[in-house]
């Protein structure tokens, strides 16, 4: 009963430990995962920044630069500390571990050491033969002859036990050492990434008291920006009225209520798209998402909200924008003193590629995925290229980073 309930306790201790040690190991990769991303997108933003023409950028431009920088490096910096302190608890972890999976070797060699005393005085081939003999009859003896069996078997059991609780000793010892030496560069890159950012934050001090004197100047720049968004977002919102109401005209099927009546055809084509989220491709071969989609901090001022329709995709000058699925040209969306857009439309679904300078397309035109539709605007005193990028389910801006693959 002993040996029973001893094998109960290690195998119980056993399962809870190795499910703790999954959902850590589950986390830790997420977060890893989450880590080399931010890396990669570091890596990209510098490469595109490298790119960029060697003419004088504006302040406010090096300010959103700086910004997009500290802001990257600053997520780096706390997932990298997560990922620290979850395997700091890992460790912990595996330490109380092997204290517990030392005890229980030693309880398993303490008994087997018992019994194989207890074999010794009873070890010759006689003693087991007179044990049989001396059987009052023959079901005693068949019980005895099932004993010497079973003993036989237990003592193969606890030296198979010793065997394996030694070697799940090892392994896990060796999984300490792996985890603290990969402590111990997370620590070392978070050094790294804390001086970066330490350089990257002076810089935007000095930029930002440089201007400070003429912000005026910038306020009007600012406001100038925002008014140029505001008029293109106004006449998208009145272009996607404009072709709901079209199209449900044309299917005889007049309706106030802002979404799309669809056709057998335009139901597939909308599933289809609806079935590929977080798996389209992106608009441009190379870019980062420098600003987000939703209420957010500007990027030239963390005390001004702003609220972005899409998101905005920082890229190389000149890029390609690619159709990220198949579908139809809506609308080309021409504004005063702004930039061209193009609405195409997936069933229930629209995309909008907004900042271009040229447009290769038509009203009508059926595209395919991967089609180049146009071509980024690129600022000529900078050398930036930003394309803005939006999803809408009919009438309703849905968040393109949920939509796009990682």
């Amino acid at each position: 009963m002993k040996h029973t309930q001893l094998y109960i306790y290690i195998l119980l201790g056993f399962l809870l430990s190795t499910l703790s040690l999954d959902a850590q190991s589950n986390k830790q990769k997420a977060l890893e995962q989450q880590r080399q991303q931010i890396l990669k997108e570091i890596k990209e933003f510098r490469a595109i920044l490298q790119g960029k023409k060697k003419e004088e950028k504006s302040e406010i431009s090096l300010i959103e630069d700086l910004t997009y920088k500290v802001r990257k490096r600053q997520n780096l910096i706390r997932v990298t500390n997560e990922q620290a302190n979850l395997l700091t608890r890992e460790i912990n972890t595996n330490q109380k571990e092997i204290t517990s999976l030392r005890t229980q070797l030693q309880e398993l060699k303490d008994d087997y050491a018992a019994m194989l005393v207890k074999a010794y005085k009873s070890k010759s081939e006689q003693s087991k033969v007179m044990f049989l003999l001396s059987s009052d009859n023959f079901k005693q003896a068949y019980k005895r002859l099932q004993y010497i069996k079973q003993y036989a078997n237990y003592q193969k059991e606890q030296a198979e036990a010793i065997k394996a609780k030694t070697k799940e000793l090892q392994d896990l010892n060796i999984q300490l050492s792996k985890q603290k030496e990969d402590k111990q560069k997370l620590i070392e890159e978070n050094r790294v990434a804390k001086r970066e950012l330490e350089k990257e934050l002076k810089e935007r001090e000095v930029l930002m008291a440089s201007i400070k004197s003429d912000m005026s100047k910038f306020a009007a720049q600012i406001k100038k920006k925002q008014q140029e968004a505001d008029r293109l977002d106004k006449e998208i919102n009145r272009l996607i009225r404009e072709a709901i109401a079209a199209s449900n005209k044309k299917a005889g099927k007049a309706t106030s209520t802002g979404k799309f009546v669809l056709t057998p055809a335009d139901k597939i084509v909308g599933d289809n798209f609806e079935s590929n989220k977080g798996k389209l491709g992106w608009p441009v071969s190379r870019g980062v998402i420098k600003s987000k989609f939703g209420k957010g901090r500007s990027l030239t001022d963390s005390s001004v909200e702003v609220n972005n329709p899409g998101v905005k995709i920082a890229t190389e000058a000149n890029a390609d924008v690619k159709a990220v699925f198949n579908g139809e040209v809506s609308k080309i969306v021409i504004v005063k003193n702004g930039n061209p857009a193009i609405i195409v439309r997936h069933g229930n679904y629209l995309t909008i590629y907004t900042n271009l300078s040229k447009i290769y397309v038509k009203s009508g035109d059926k595209i395919t995925t991967g089609q180049v539709i146009g071509q980024v605007f690129t600022s000529k005193s900078s050398g930036e290229a930003m394309l803005g990028f939006r999803i809408y389910k009919n009438s309703q801006k849905l968040n393109p980073q949920y939509w796009l693959a990682k």
